[in-house]
């Protein structure tokens, strides 16, 4: 019993607590009263951790949180809009799956805040152990300064389906009880592995450390473009919502997002149409319409560039 705790983060039994339950098999089912869902814990070893959470409270919870380790540098992966539309309540919409990747230094609070809404899968490792593992000489800066951890430093990336392949076979986790340890720390590292690779990718030669204040502005921009698709993004415009130069926001956007602030945006403006598409059943030149394009010619170029087939066949493909 003693070796099965060692393998549940101390948070995650703190909350059990709080809430007045008991974890089993490291699983926290939310006891009715306060919400619904649940939340999945894993100490794989001294470097490495995984928490599992998709549940809704009625309200949110502050739990103290003993994991934390000021004296130890440690990167967070934190994986958003992985799980599927059935497991999600409310149901997802015009959201991609990501990974937020980010430094001790941005996470450095004695406290958690469990929010009322949550579908998650966060791993955390130790920035020395990773760094034993890579031969300095051939590090990218954003990779360098990702495993230094001597500043604080937030990546974003979007998530390919390979990638959300490794994310179902954990959250289906298909081992069983004697290998389901080994199984899942292994899948944790192919992810992470694979998500450095593709930052090493990333063509910055210096990185601005982040405070609160930058993180918070670049995501009011982030949200302003998502809510507004139909209108292209004007820097000036989002410059002044962000209180800052358009030189430093296109400088920390890229470096955030690791892409323009115009090339994201024609991301989510054409995942918003393939919705419009398929799922409301709108046909090409409404769709097209109502994400702001005056030529349907042009938005089929767009569109196809980013989605891998025309308007046209997308949706009659989704028809059948």
């Amino acid at each position: 019993m003693e070796i099965e705790d060692q393998t549940v983060p101390e948070v995650l039994k703190r909350l059990a607590r709080l809430l007045g339950t008991k974890l089993k098999n490291t699983r926290l089912e939310i006891p009715p009263q306060f919400g619904s869902g649940y939340c999945i814990g894993f100490v794989f070893n001294e470097h490495i951790r995984m928490l599992i959470s998709n549940y809704e409270l009625n309200k949110d919870v502050i739990v103290q949180n003993p994991d934390i380790n000021v004296a130890k540098k440690t990167i967070f992966f934190k994986f958003q809009n992985i799980f599927s539309r059935a497991e999600t309540s409310p149901p997802l919409r015009h959201t991609i799956p990501s990974v937020l990747i980010g430094t001790s230094r941005i996470n450095t609070d004695d406290v958690i805040a469990i929010h009322t809404n949550t579908a998650t899968i966060t791993i955390e490792v130790d920035a020395d152990y990773l760094n034993s593992l890579f031969t300095a000489s051939q590090e990218s800066s954003v990779l360098k300064g990702l495993l230094q951890n001597e500043r604080p430093l937030l990546f974003e990336q979007i998530m390919w389906p390979s990638l959300q392949k490794n994310v179902d076979e954990i959250l289906s986790e298909p081992a069983n009880e004697t290998f389901k340890l080994f199984f899942l720390r292994v899948k944790a590292e192919e992810l992470i592995c694979r998500l450095l690779m593709e930052l090493e990718n990333r063509g910055e030669k210096q990185l601005l450390a982040l405070n609160i204040h930058d993180l918070q502005a670049i995501y009011r921009v982030k949200q302003q473009m998502l809510e507004h698709l139909e209108t292209p993004p004007m820097i000036k415009e989002l410059a002044f919502v962000a209180h800052m130069s358009p030189t430093k926001l296109k400088r920390l956007f890229r470096q955030i997002f690791g892409d323009s602030i115009f090339n994201y945006y024609q991301k989510f403006r054409m995942q918003e149409a393939a919705f419009l598409l398929r799922m409301e059943k709108l046909s090409v030149s409404d769709a097209g319409y109502r994400m702001g394009f005056t030529n349907l010619s042009h938005f089929s170029r767009i569109f196809k560039a980013h989605i891998g087939m025309n308007p046209k066949h997308y949706a009659l493909k989704g028809s059948n």
